[in-house]
C-alpha cells in the first residue's frame, strides 16, 4: 500500500475516536502508527487495531462529574465516621470515669467498726449526715 494511502486510512481510524481521546493522545497515535508502517506493519492492520480501540473508548462508561462529587461525598463522610468512631471509646471512657460512684467509707460498710468520734476521715470528702439514720455519721 502506498505511503498517502496508508495515511489516510490510519487517520480515518484515529478520527473514530472520542475528541478528548484525540487531544490527549492522537499526535502519539499517528506518530507510532507512522513508525509501525515504516518497520512492515500493514496499515490496514494498524488502522483495524485503531478502529477496534475507538469502539472500546466509546462503549466504556466515563465517570460524569456528579459521580466524582458523589464519591468524594461518600469518602468524606466514611472518613467523618472513623473518625468519630475512634472518637467514642475514649470519650465513653472519659464519662465513666467521671460517673463513677465512689465507694462508701470504711464505717459504713456491714460489719465495720464504729468512726471514733472527733475524728477526721482520712478521705478528703465533705462529711454529709443522714437524717434517716440518726446516727450522725457520713455515710
Amino acid at each position: 500500500m502506498d505511503e498517502p494511502r496508508a495515511t489516510r486510512l490510519v487517520e480515518t481510524a484515529l478520527r473514530c475516536y472520542p475528541a478528548r481521546w484525540r487531544r490527549r493522545h492522537g499526535v502519539e497515535a499517528a506518530e507510532l502508527a507512522a513508525l509501525l508502517i515504516r518497520d512492515g506493519t500493514p496499515a490496514s492492520s494498524i488502522a483495524w487495531s485503531y478502529a477496534a480501540g475507538a469502539t472500546r473508548e466509546w462503549l466504556t462508561p466515563r465517570p460524569g462529574r456528579r459521580l466524582r462529587l458523589a464519591a468524594c461525598a461518600l469518602l468524606v463522610a466514611a472518613g467523618s465516621l472513623g473518625v468519630s468512631a475512634g472518637l467514642l471509646p475514649s470519650t465513653a471512657l472519659a464519662r465513666a470515669a467521671v460517673t463513677s460512684q465512689p465507694h462508701a467509707p470504711a464505717h459504713c460498710r456491714p460489719g465495720a467498726p464504729e468512726p471514733v468520734p472527733g475524728e477526721i476521715p482520712a478521705v478528703g470528702r465533705p462529711r454529709l449526715i443522714g437524717w434517716d439514720t440518726g446516727h450522725g455519721r457520713s455515710c
